[in-house]
């Protein structure tokens, strides 16, 4: 199938290396034309606008960076709005609020177009395995179209509901990772003058109610964050992190519902941030409290 890719950041870099492997034949669109190029040597061809894309695909995937992306690339000049849409498939997987994806919906299906969101909860590597998990907001028509794609995608597929509720359970999912990370920091830091390996303390509490699937999943490069290292490769950074944080509170406002425990955790998140920790990798911040909580000491200590 020809498949367009408009956005070529981490994730949706890996998500075109994994269509290229299943044999779909790519036509790929990102703001900074750099960021093609391993994907083009790959056989994918570049399109010279959003709207070239879709003039030469049949469906399309869109995985941009928040709303303002999204809004550039539909609607800006030779956007995809610009372009004939009837019979294209729309699959979007951006992180973003309900109404955005809602609005969008309307914009493409009223030029003839089937629309389909779907962002996904996994990092770059499962996504370059076709092992993350769909969140999946459309009609049933739609979804049903898109289906044979996202499940090269994802090993789990959950149709949440009609557009919007996808991103709904996005956010949702997303919660209490972010709020872990920070969670966990703050454990570590109660334990650290012990002197015990962070590697240890990864293993030890992934085997303890204060666990999660993420210390399964993560452990080495949290455990590298604990001891203060920036691990490698990032795969979704602190700004990121801030930037999902911020939308969940703008989607909590919406509906009429205070979020304290993720609004206080932005701000851990906006203070690392200040402190040059943003383009870290986001299993980092379980550093960041303790190696701040022993800094502050070390200068009580020097001011005594």
């Amino acid at each position: 199938m020809r498949i367009g890719v408009i956005g070529l950041g981490r994730m949706g870099a890996a998500l075109a290396s994994r269509l290229q492997s299943c044999g779909h034949d790519l036509v790929i669109w990102n703001r900074t034309p750099g960021k093609a190029e391993s994907l083009v040597e790959a056989g994918a061809a570049l399109g010279e606008s959003p709207a070239a894309v879709v003039e030469q695909a049949e469906t399309i995937i869109t995985c941009l960076l928040d709303e303002n992306a999204l809004d550039e690339v539909f609607n800006g000049d030779r956007g995809i709005l610009s372009a004939d849409l009837t019979a294209r498939l729309f699959i979007e997987m951006s992180t973003v609020q309900p109404r955005t994806q809602r609005t969008l919906a309307g914009r493409v299906k009223a030029k003839g177009a089937a629309y389909v969101e779907c962002p996904v909860s996994g990092s770059t590597g499962p996504a370059r395995e076709g092992r993350l998990i769909g969140l999946v907001g459309g009609t049933p028509e739609d979804v049903a179209r898109a289906r044979p794609i996202i499940e090269q995608l994802c090993r789990r597929f959950e149709h949440a509901g009609p557009v919007g509720a996808g991103a709904s359970l996005k956010l949702a999912v997303n919660l209490p990772l972010v709020v872990y990370y920070q969670a966990l920091g703050e454990a570590y830091s109660l334990c650290r003058h012990l002197g015990i390996e962070p590697e240890r303390i990864v293993d030890l509490f992934s085997d303890t109610s204060g666990g999660a699937n993420i210390l399964k999943a993560r452990g080495a490069m949290i455990a590298k964050g604990m001891r203060g290292d920036a691990p490698q490769p990032v795969t979704f950074d602190i700004d990121s992190f801030r930037k999902d944080l911020r939308t969940m509170l703008a989607e909590g406002a919406e509906l009429g519902l205070a979020l304290p425990v993720a609004e206080r955790t932005l701000s851990v998140y906006d203070e690392a941030s200040q402190q040059g920790w943003g383009p870290r990798d986001g299993t980092s911040l379980a550093g960041y409290w303790p190696s701040r909580a022993s800094d502050r000491a070390a200068e009580e200590r020097g001011s005594s």
